[in-house]
């Protein structure tokens, strides 16, 4: 077992009960407040969240989080004080997309745009799914799979205002990984994955959606989006 310390990744879709927005306003702010408290106390357990918004954008998604944790066992237990705290407490988990993050086999030194965990990062996007590769990639020779590597990684780094965060799910998830993109720019990060659509490694994709897209806030500009203040 590797000494390293572990980064576990969850890319957390909420869905908001619509009434808990025909509350009262001053339950509506307590509930908000409640909400930040057990965010901001999730901190001292080591779990870092990125806060996004997809309110009206993604259907019964208007929280999108990314959290990274030292193990499941917090990931768990932060995601837990967060569903029972306030407005937590009226949500639903849309979607989960569990992952370890680990060295690759097809990079000897990755960049930070290519191999991140998006922890720190503040792009104004987020755009996260879940990807899976066909039974007959990982029956490929090693080397014809760097071949189709080194062409995809190219193209990747021909658009620099894009990150990526790739976290392995083998046996934590259904999928094989969990593919996260940080950007400023959709148009250039839109430009990206129509030209890795034309890559041969795209005949060895299975499944990669859903596709989430979050804006990044703060947490107090999401509850104000959704009718309560902190």
């Amino acid at each position: 077992m590797s000494a390293d310390p572990q980064v576990y990744v969850q890319a957390l879709a909420l869905g908001i009960d619509p009434a808990w927005r025909r509350q009262a306003a001053e339950a509506r702010c307590e509930d908000g407040r409640a909400f930040v408290g057990a965010l901001e106390r999730t901190r001292s357990t080591g779990t870092t969240t990125g806060v996004h918004s997809s309110i009206g954008l993604e259907p019964g998604v208007d929280l999108l989080l990314w959290r990274t944790a030292p193990s499941v066992d917090v990931l768990e237990t932060t995601a837990a004080a967060l569903l029972t705290a306030g407005v937590g407490g009226w949500a639903s988990v849309t979607h989960s997309f569990i992952g370890r993050i680990g060295p690759s086999q097809y990079v000897r030194k990755p960049t930070e745009q290519e191999q991140s965990t998006l922890a720190d990062d503040a792009s104004r996007y987020l755009v996260v799914y879940p990807f899976s590769k066909s039974a007959d990639w990982y029956l490929l020779a090693r080397e014809a799979r760097q071949g189709v590597m080194n062409e995809h990684m190219r193209i990747g780094h021909d658009y620099p205002a894009v990150r990526q965060a790739l976290a392995y799910s083998f046996g934590l998830d259904g999928q094989d990984f969990v593919v996260a993109y940080a950007t400023d720019d959709l148009v250039a990060f839109g430009d990206l994955v129509r030209a890795l659509r034309g890559t041969e490694s795209r005949r060895s994709t299975v499944s990669d959606t859903p596709i989430l897209l979050g804006v990044r806030r703060s947490i107090s500009e999401v509850l104000e989006l959704l009718g309560a203040t902190t």
